[in-house]
């Protein structure tokens, strides 16, 4: 195997502006993910401006990121380069300066609590209230922000509903029972459910724009939806979902979630975690996706989750499907590069840019499988019913 010298952000920064040459150790580093500088590949990094290399130097993935956003570098294909990048874990070989960064990051959610209650509604306000249209130009006629699944689909549209009607038939759902939707979003599940399944759906966000949006979807249904954080919630349900929420809540309170959910579910109840997960456990967030994404996320291993779940819930059932997360991003991009004429009234190039990288990175760590996207389900050690697993 061919060796490469780590990447030291101190060394060769050579040259000025003008010049888009790029410094070996970076280029070196690259080759090994099978990445070119200017090279011919649909994979490989065009660089326009040689401020690029400064800035990864500097700061790493989120130099990375925002050169990008200033239109500094391009790439035909973004979520083939995230492949490659993130399956050659590069970001576990470099030093100096960007090494200092991403040991920032993890002495940040090594000492603070970053998704504390006091922060709980920061994701809400920053991400998911940028504005209804963008989410409903991406995603299915239910608004779904979260992996659908696509054994049997051929269409995002298919792809969620198949994902929603798994999850209601691992709850085990029954008419006249009582769902708790942790994390609700638009009020997607909560409808289908109470539609289809005929329960009474309680759905909790931390964004004035889904509770919004959602009420009005749910407005004929026995559906209740609050703005509110998992900590606060009263009440026992026979059955608990939470789909895409996990993300936010962090490894100093899994815990306290955990114990809440244990709180709230009746003794013979089931509870559904559909959450990303990471395939090694990570001290940190990345810096890019921590700054203009999802601000305060932290994704769990399963060690992590295994380990806060001793001693509280029983796992039934883990199902592994994270590679229909890449599928279900690129099918996301796909309707948003197709909206993207009307949306450009109303959003700069800065934000299609970021928006890109957003989905198309995250395609790439599914891909190249660090991502993975899990559903447990979960039950009280009281619960006497035998779970059979459910695909």
């Amino acid at each position: 195997m061919t060796r490469y010298r780590e990447f030291d952000a101190h060394q060769e920064l050579v040259g000025d502006s003008q010049t888009v040459d790029p410094p070996a150790t970076l280029a070196q580093l690259l080759l090994h993910a099978g990445v070119q500088i200017n090279g011919p590949g649909p994979a490989d990094m065009q660089v326009h401006d040689a401020r690029v290399y400064a800035d990864i130097f500097a700061r790493w993935s989120l130099g990375l990121g925002e050169t990008y956003m200033d239109g500094l570098w391009d790439c035909a294909q973004l979520d083939a380069f995230f492949d490659k990048v993130l399956g050659a874990n590069l970001d576990r070989k470099v030093v100096g300066s960007a090494r200092m960064r991403i040991a920032v990051e993890a002495f940040r959610h090594r000492f603070l609590n970053l998704q504390s209650a006091r922060r709980a509604f920061q994701v809400g306000e920053q991400h998911y209230d940028i504005g209804n249209d963008v989410f409903e130009a991406m995603l299915d006629s239910r608004m779904i922000y979260s992996c659908a699944y696509w054994a049997q689909a051929d269409t995002l549209e298919a792809a969620q509903e198949a994902k929603l009607d798994l999850i209601c038939r691992k709850l085990e759902l029954a008419p006249g029972m009582t769902l708790l939707d942790i994390g609700c979003g638009w009020g997607g599940l909560a409808r289908f459910a109470a539609e289809r399944y005929g329960v009474n759906v309680v759905g909790i966000t931390v964004s004035r724009e889904q509770q919004a949006l959602a009420r009005e979807r749910c407005k004929d249904l026995p559906v209740q939806i609050e703005l509110q954080d998992y900590r606060d919630l009263q009440g026992t349900f026979d059955r608990i979902a939470s789909v895409g929420m996990f993300e936010h809540v962090g490894p100093k309170n899994y815990a306290t979630y955990f114990d809440s959910v244990c709180r709230l579910l009746k003794p013979d109840g089931i509870f559904l975690l559909h959450t990303i997960g990471i395939e090694t456990t990570s001290p940190h967030t990345d810096p890019w996706i921590d700054r203009y994404i999802f601000p305060n996320g932290k994704l769990p291993s399963a060690s992590e989750l295994s380990q806060a779940l001793e001693g509280r819930l029983i796992i039934d059932d883990w199902h592994n499907f994270g590679q229909d997360y890449d599928r279900t991003l690129m099918a996301w991009w796909a309707r948003f590069e197709a909206a993207w004429p009307r949306l450009r009234e109303r959003y700069d190039e800065r934000f299609y840019r970021m928006w890109k990288y957003y989905l198309h990175s995250c395609a790439g760590f599914f891909r190249c499988r660090q991502g993975q996207l899990w559903q447990l389900v979960l039950t009280p050690r009281e619960r006497r019913s035998v779970y059979r697993s459910v695909r």
